[in-house]
Formats: structure tokens, sequence, C-alpha cells
């Protein structure tokens, strides 16, 4: 099967600024169902393994979209790397889900696309996005959590709440680069100014999608206590636990070996043959 891989495409959402999106799919004369990732915080569509996840997809005969926020610190030219600290400062939750609804109609318009068939996968932060996105849009039919967040309140509390405010920005160091990575407070304000539409557990509870929640037993960053939460909420969905899985399922920056890490590729495995079985007719 011919696997057709157009990268780095570029795209301008009006209501944030230009940013790129990879396409993986088969040739084929047959209607693909459109599966779209979110990456989660400090994360990037070439992070890691995503690639291979990506060559999976396409291999099992699915129209696979992965795309960078406008605002997560990449730039058009720097893809893989966080050039642009202040548009990284300046992003927030609203953004996210633009630029996500964008991703979602500009390739919508592909003939390839099975319109019926609508399925997002959600990384980290990118699940809670993922999951408030498919409870506002009914043609999401399909969301897939991967160690997904239970919230997106995930802010300062209390005294460190008050000094963010009074500074107008707090700094988060990143482990890999060194870089310190601002946060501006415009952030903690766009998520109160819609504290409602960004509730993921109400998002959870009325997802009318069929819902997978994958998380990992081992998971450093977002316990594995927020996927038994989430399936709680929404007792329709169906939970899957890898045994002493990390945050991101084996995989690391750089991703150097020729294949995935071997719980990404039970988490890919097991995301496909989800759909297979909900989307069989």
């Amino acid at each position: 099967m011919e696997i057709i891989i157009n990268k780095n495409l570029i795209l301008f959402n009006p209501e944030t600024k230009s940013f790129l999106a990879d396409a993986f799919y088969p040739k084929t004369d047959q209607l693909l169902p459109l599966v779209i990732f979110v990456h989660g915080y400090k994360g990037y569509k070439d992070w890691g393994a995503w690639d291979f996840m990506a060559e999976k997809f396409a291999e099992a005969g699915f129209f696979f979209v992965k795309f960078n926020f406008s605002y997560n610190g990449t730039t058009v030219d720097a893809p893989n790397h966080f050039e642009d600290l202040q548009a990284f400062g300046h992003n927030n939750y609203s953004k996210e889900l633009s630029d996500l609804s964008f991703v979602m109609e500009h390739f919508l318009q592909y003939p390839q696309i099975d319109k019926d068939k609508i399925i997002l996968i959600g990384h980290s932060r990118g699940g809670g996005i993922s999951l408030v996105k498919t409870s506002e849009d009914i043609r999401i039919n399909g969301i897939i959590t991967l160690a997904s967040v239970d919230s997106l309140d995930r802010f300062p509390k209390n005294d460190l709440l008050e000094k963010w405010k009074e500074n107008g920005v707090y700094y988060v160091e990143n482990g890999r680069t060194n870089q310190q990575m601002p946060h501006y407070y415009q952030f903690f304000e766009d998520f109160k100014n819609n504290e409602l539409r960004l509730d993921v557990e109400r998002a959870a509870e009325t997802a009318k999608a069929h819902f997978l929640i994958i998380h990992g037993t081992n998971d450093e960053s977002v316990n594995v206590k927020n996927a038994e939460h989430l399936h709680i909420l929404n007792p329709n969905s169906e939970l899957f636990l890898i045994e002493n899985a990390n945050h991101t399922f084996g995989a690391k920056e750089p991703w150097e070996n020729l294949e995935m890490p071997k719980d990404l590729k039970t988490a890919t495995e097991k995301s496909i043959s989800f759909i297979k079985e909900k989307f069989s007719n």
C-alpha cells in the first residue's frame, strides 16, 4: 500500500496565526476516516515518535493529521524548536480550540475524507482540549485520550497565583532544552472568562462520541487517576491502562530508534482496533 506523506503544510488561522500540519494517508479511491492528533503542553507535532504513530494509522486506512498549535512556541521555519517564547507565553486554551477547529474544517474539504467519520486523539493537555471540542461539535464521533488531564484548571494556586497576577508572568523551565518558558497572566484570564466552556469534566460527561481512554499506570506527569475519573464521568467510555507505561508511552525527544517504543505501539494498536470496531460499517 502506498502511503502519501505531506509534511509541513502551512495553514493560516485568521483568529491566531500561521502554523504547520502534516497529513499521512493511503493512496486509495475509498473515503477515509479523518483522525486528528492534538499534542499537549510543551509538545509539537514532530515530537518523539509521533511520525511512527502517524504512519501506522495511514497503513491501517486512515487519513491522519497532526499539527502544531499556532502559539505553542514553534514557528513555521523552526517546527521542532521553541523559537518563539513570546508566542508560547501568549498561548491560551481559546487559541488552541480555534486552531483545532480550523484544522478540522481545512481537512474536511479534502476529497478523500469520509465526513461521517471524524476522530480526535489528544495527548495530555491535548486530551482536555479534544474533549471540549468533541462536546461542542456533534460531527466528531470518536475521541481517544492518551495520558489526558481531567481538568484544564492546572494553574498556580493561592499566593503563587497572586504573585503571577502581580508580576504578569511566571516561568517554567523546559527540562530538555533548559529554556525558561513564560506564561503571561492572560492565560489564566482566558480560562476564567471561558470557565464553563473549558470544563473538561462536563465535556466528558456530555460527549456523545465513542470514547477510549488510554493511560499508563506509571505516568509521572498526569496521574492515572485522571483517566479513572474520566471513565467514571462517562461510563460509556472504554478505559485501557498500559501497565508501567509513562506519560509519553516510552517515547522521548529526539526519538532515534527505527521503531516505536513498545508502550506507544500498544496504545496505537489499541486505538486503531477501537476505531475499526466502532466504525466498521
